[in-house]
């Protein structure tokens, strides 16, 4: 048995499935098979049962738990006698949502590789909660996102604020209210009662996305059931959206910036909340006896680039 070996089962443990698995890892299915049942045989034990999708037997599970200890055993190997003979390279895992990745990544990697060539910026974008879950699992070294509380073994540093608003467009508030729409947003800037907006349609984000949850609770606040026309994970649609004037979308104002031309910002109102509307952004990683520095150099760079 070999680390090749491991990974091998690892991807397949992952895919559930030998083709994908063989397709991930650029190899032959007859390949990957013949891995897997040689592992089996050292082993004396049966590790996957062969039905679609595959299914990990109890012994599955624990050769995987092994197999992917090994993993960030090695990977942490790696990186320690790199940096002892000074060699600044390896693959460094960024998990990000979306969106979030999309506004700000290009700019810090761009900055970050200018200073270390040699060192790959690996990019996962997940959910929020799905990247606190992979972080922990050892499937990413870095996350960007927002960690409501202190989680044990996950070492955290304030990155910056983002505040979501609510973004209304003109000609649609128009449409709906006519000469009373100065009020209405007057009203709502005031005391951030939603209610005023129950005739208006709405572009929500899942519950289990920041804004999607933020957003569900000023509407709950304001006691009315919204006429949703659209519900989405990718924000830069329902933004979209908002821009034509489908709906109203709650969205985080630096990510909006980032996303819609000047001209579609331009069309639209911008209404404001409270305190709940704010959140921090952190960076996150896991507490370990050995830590790559390569991880403290790209969040030192990030937060410089942010002053």
């Amino acid at each position: 048995m070999n680390f090749q070996s491991m990974d091998y089962f690892v991807m397949v443990a992952k895919e559930r499935s030998f083709t994908r698995a063989a397709d991930a890892l650029h190899i032959t299915q007859q390949t990957l098979s013949a891995h897997i049942a040689s592992i089996e045989r050292e082993l004396n034990c049966q590790l996957l049962v062969r039905h679609v999708p595959l299914e990990l037997t109890y012994a599955g599970e624990l050769f995987l738990r092994y197999a992917t200890d090994f993993q960030n055993r090695f990977r942490t190997m790696e990186r320690e006698f790199g940096e002892i003979v000074r060699e600044q390279k390896g693959k460094l895992r960024i998990g990000v949502a979306y969106t979030r990745g999309h506004a700000i990544m290009p700019g810090l990697i761009q900055r970050f590789q200018s200073t270390y060539p040699l060192v790959q910026i690996q990019t996962v974008e997940e959910s929020n909660d799905a990247l606190r879950t992979k972080l922990l699992a050892g499937e990413v070294d870095l996350v960007i996102a927002n960690f409501p509380g202190k989680t044990p073994g996950i070492a955290l540093k304030d990155f910056y604020e983002e505040e979501v608003v609510l973004f209304l467009k003109t000609e649609l508030a128009d449409r709906l209210y006519g000469p009373d729409t100065d009020a209405v947003l007057e009203q709502l800037s005031q005391c951030h009662n939603l209610s005023v907006l129950a005739s208006c349609p709405f572009l929500l984000n899942g519950e289990e996305d920041i804004a999607g949850r933020i957003g569900r609770y000023f509407i709950g606040l304001g006691g009315f059931q919204p006429i949703v026309k659209a519900e989405s994970e990718n924000i830069e649609t329902l933004l979209d959206l908002c821009a034509r004037g489908v709906g109203a979308c709650f969205c985080p104002e630096n990510l909006a910036e980032r996303t819609l031309s000047p001209a579609q910002l331009s069309s639209l109102n911008r209404v404001r909340f409270d305190q709940n509307s704010r959140y921090m952004i952190r960076f996150g990683w896991l507490e370990q006896p050995y830590q790559w520095n390569m991880i403290s150099h790209f969040v030192d760079m990030a937060l410089d680039a942010q002053a």
